[in-house]
């Protein structure tokens, strides 16, 4: 009876640790994620400004 009660422990043990080992790397993935769309969006400001400032540039071209 021991010895299942002890086994029972140990995978309650391992199951609480792989739990916080998951939170942790979830909490880790979210941050990533943020600074991802971040960049994303930095990255489309300046598409934008450079699509602008071309657009500019070909319409003062002449025909």
């Amino acid at each position: 009876m021991d010895a299942e009660f002890n086994s029972l422990e140990a995978k309650v043990v391992q199951f609480v640790g792989l739990c916080e080992q998951l939170r942790a790397e979830n909490h880790d993935l979210r941050q990533q994620l943020a600074t991802a769309k971040n960049d994303a969006k930095r990255l489309t400001e300046r598409i934008e400004g450079a699509k602008a400032k071309l657009e500019s540039l070909l319409a003062r071209l002449p025909d």
